[in-house]
């Protein structure tokens, strides 16, 4: 007994250390902190569409906006870089980064081969819980399509695919996805609030999952690849035309 309370006093004292030392490391902690709440707030921003493609994102206003230093919002900014959301310009600083017709393109035929392997590899491996999880996403993304919750519609449709491919098993190919998944979600959801795209998507995700619960590798494949490269055809119909119609409004009616 008293080798144990002896440990145990040792083990106060080094508790009492560790949190010293935890003490020290309150700043560094602290900015980390702050830079990620900047670059989740200004992300989500992006992805609503509150900051339109080619929108200059002025260090000063949106550390005033935020409340806090333009470290941070640097920080945050360069994140968003890395991620595709903001590009750097020589002449005009970070702008909200905007997609061409055959780069959208381009990125929805990515997305179908990539998810539709990812879909085949973990189907066979793919357990009732996860099923049992897609299935609770699915209804709480159906609920946010009839409440209009258009911010919660993105995170997710993200979280249903990727749930649907966790058993892969592939940490670098679901990363890839997700940037992808970033790189369009603003444009999907403009899409689908304008073209009353729901219904749509909720029908095939529903048939989606149907297919990956039973297992059937060829029919949950097909599904994927022809629910993204669907998604993508009737997204470049309508970016095309809302560039067509910006190109033909007056000056001073464009987005600025």
């Amino acid at each position: 007994m008293g080798r144990t309370l002896g440990s145990s006093n040792k083990a106060v004292k080094a508790v009492g250390k560790s949190s010293n030392e935890t003490k020290m490391m309150v700043v560094p902690i602290t900015r980390q902190t702050v830079t990620h709440q900047a670059t989740e707030a200004l992300r989500e921003r992006i992805l609503r569409g509150v900051y339109a493609d080619d929108t200059p994102l002025r260090q000063d206003a949106l550390a005033a906006e935020l409340g806090v230093s333009r470290i941070p919002i640097r920080e945050a900014l360069r994140q968003l870089e890395a991620e595709g959301l903001v590009v750097f310009n020589p002449h005009r600083g970070a702008v909200v980064s905007s997609l061409s017709v055959d780069e959208i393109n381009e990125l929805f035929e990515l997305r179908a081969q990539i998810e539709g392997d990812l879909v085949r590899r973990a189907i066979m491996r793919t357990t009732v819980e996860s099923i049992s999880r897609a299935k609770d996403i699915l209804k709480a993304y159906e609920a946010a399509f009839r409440a209009g919750e258009v911010a919660e519609w993105g995170k997710l449709n993200w979280e249903f695919h990727s749930t649907l491919y966790a058993a892969a098993d592939r940490p670098f190919t679901m990363a890839i996805i997700q940037r992808l998944h970033q790189q369009s979600d603003r444009y999907l959801r403009m899409q689908l609030v304008l073209t009353h795209g729901e219904s749509r998507a909720i029908d095939e995700h529903r048939a989606i999952l149907a297919a990956v619960a039973a297992q059937d590798v060829k029919q949950a494949c097909s599904l994927m690849r022809q629910h993204i490269l669907g998604a993508g055809r009737q997204l470049v119909r309508y970016v095309s035309a809302e560039r067509e119609a910006e190109e033909g409004r007056p000056t001073k009616e464009r987005r600025s």
